[in-house]
């Protein structure tokens, strides 16, 4: 061994060596292509060729829903962070730490106030980056907070559900969070407010058991799996086998489970003709208008359906 290879051969790889990020390429998880991040972040998180709706973060839907990417974030009521002093093979305490330290929330809801074409909208985003969109004390709270405010402000409330069920870790506590969050919606009912859910991918447990599946109007992205239990825990309690699709949004919308599938490419324009439709507010300048008046829920859904789309990218 000698300075040859001791010091100059290392400085060469050094040299040689790339950074590169993480990640830089997203691998489809529907056709397995390999596809450049900044073009799927772009492209909404939805995979160029396949159409695959990745994961969005609570962040990016926000932007992508309110007017010029801007809105106020609503503050929300502060919980007791561990009110069991759980542990598992990791402190609860811990492992929110370690969530808002890799997601930069605060709790798996995240609740904007601002203009989508130009009308208030009050709108929630379950984040499943954050231990799994789980449905907490926090995010009970939060959910309870955005109707109240959608109340309060008497615009619509749009919440986007995306959700592994109850948060274990607060037992009793996060499970109360389904009757609380479905006597708020009775509120949103007595105030005559539109409510509107957008069921992602995936959505299941005690958030579809309580507050995603009483919106007015259901709205799903493409292959977005909803349910409550999972198919194999199904298919072991009834001993038979599912049929193909089974607990995917197309495969509800066939069976009356949601009113429409829509690509996240049309979804903005999609929300804000529904918005416009029930709470009879005018079009804005360019928007187009239902050829006659809407009266039923039926009607609705085929007026917003008809919403100009948008161009992909």
């Amino acid at each position: 061994m000698n300075w040859l290879t001791n010091v100059v051969r290392p400085k060469i790889r050094n040299m040689l060596r790339r950074e590169t990020p993480e990640n830089l390429w997203i691998k489809c998880p529907d056709s397995g292509q390999l596809v450049f991040y900044k073009d799927v972040e772009a492209n909404q998180f939805v995979i160029p060729g396949s159409n695959y709706h990745m994961r969005m973060g609570a962040v990016a839907r926000l932007k992508s829903i309110f007017d010029n990417e801007t809105w106020f974030d609503v503050a929300l009521p502060e919980v007791t962070p561990d009110p069991l002093k759980f542990r598992d093979e990791k402190k609860y305490v811990d492992r929110i730490k370690d969530a808002r330290a890799r997601t930069n929330l605060n709790d798996a809801v995240k609740v904007g106030y601002g203009k989508l074409e130009g009308a208030a909208v009050v709108v929630a985003v379950q984040d499943f980056d954050f231990m799994g969109g789980s449905l907490g004390m926090a995010a009970g709270e939060a959910i309870v907070r955005g109707m109240e405010l959608a109340v309060e402000k008497k615009s619509p409330f749009i919440v986007f559900a995306a959700s592994g069920g109850a948060r274990m870790q607060e037992g009793i506590l996060s499970l109360m969070q389904m009757p609380r969050t479905t006597v708020a919606v009775q509120m949103l009912r007595e105030a005559k407010l539109p409510y509107i859910v957008v069921l992602t991918n995936p959505t299941t447990g005690g958030v579809t058991a309580s507050y995603a599946m009483l919106g007015d109007v259901q709205i799903a992205e493409p292959g977005a799996l909803i349910g409550f239990a999972g198919a194999r825990v199904i298919e072991q309690t009834i001993r038979e086998k599912l049929p193909e699709g089974f607990q995917r949004a197309e495969y509800l919308k066939e069976h009356g489970m949601v009113d429409m599938v829509v690509h996240r490419h049309e979804l903005r324009p999609t929300l804000a003709r529904l918005c416009r439709l029930l709470t009879n507010a005018p079009a804005q300048e360019g928007a187009s208008k239902p050829a006659q008046p809407v009266t039923s829920p039926a009607q609705i859904v085929s007026a917003a359906e008809t919403a100009p789309a948008a161009p992909h990218a």
